[in-house]
């Protein structure tokens, strides 16, 4: 387990307390663990593309470090950094130091790091990875951006961004083969915590985010959408409000 001495580090260790802007991040890679523990694998050595440099994004990149996978970069107005070796601890600290500073842009990074790249290659979408988890803008992944990604390799996108992948890019994931999480699902982090209340740890949340998981998985199962965990999600959550209606008396 690793644990960061620097309080201006988002801490992952399992025992701590966990705040609701913590959650969201570390709540897309538990979600992202069972995706791929669910296929016999692990995210051990995972090349993950990260989009974005916001506190989701760099949530997601601390937590990624604790199970072993690997995040390769950042991205914000002025460009992209991109670690061909992965961000280290070291590394994320100053990353994190950078963006607390107000106006400050990741561009900076390179003065600190001799092996980082700017704005190299032109595009981030072209950096081979594993997993690409974008947490930036709406709509960043379409359908060319998922044909340059899984030309390159790519298992899977799994959102840390509220709908970064468009409807259309969905449909060439799945006809490419590629892993697809929701940002309806894996966006759960927050609400979790605030159900838990104070002193929700990040083993709280991974237990809620298994038990999630499963409840998706098993109802895109039942309606004939096995594996569609898009699908899933938007059932569940239907029948979920649908059931406290009728509670209600409503019909």
């Amino acid at each position: 387990m690793i644990c960061v001495a620097n309080p201006s580090l988002l801490s992952i260790c399992c025992d701590i307390a966990i705040s609701t802007s913590q959650a969201p991040g570390f709540g897309v890679v538990h979600y992202l663990k069972e995706m791929l523990k669910d296929k016999g694998d692990s995210l051990e050595g995972k090349r993950c593309l990260i989009l974005g440099s916001g506190k989701v994004a760099r949530a997601v990149a601390l937590k990624l470090t604790e199970f072993g996978a690997i995040p390769l970069s950042f991205n914000d107005a002025s460009g992209h950094v991109y670690e061909p070796e992965g961000f280290a601890i070291g590394q994320l600290r100053t990353i994190e130091k950078i963006k607390q500073e107000r106006g400050a842009l990741l561009g900076r990074y390179i003065i600190s790091s001799t092996t980082a790249k700017f704005n190299d290659p032109a595009s981030i979408l072209e950096i081979p990875c594993d997993f690409c988890i974008p947490c930036g803008a709406m709509n960043e992944i379409d359908d060319q951006a998922v044909a340059l990604l899984a030309d390159n390799g790519c298992q899977g996108v799994v959102e840390g961004g509220h709908s970064a992948v468009t409807p259309s890019a969905r449909k060439v994931l799945k006809k490419r083969g590629m892993m697809y999480g929701p940002h309806n699902m894996t966006l759960t982090g927050s609400a979790i915590v605030h159900s838990i209340g104070a002193g929700a740890t990040d083993e709280d949340l991974a237990e809620n985010v298994a038990r999630i998981y499963k409840d998706v998985k098993g109802t895109a199962s039942e309606f004939n959408a096995r594996g569609d965990l898009f699908a899933g999600t938007n059932i569940l959550g239907f029948l979920r409000i649908a059931n406290v209606m009728m509670l209600h008396g409503a019909v």
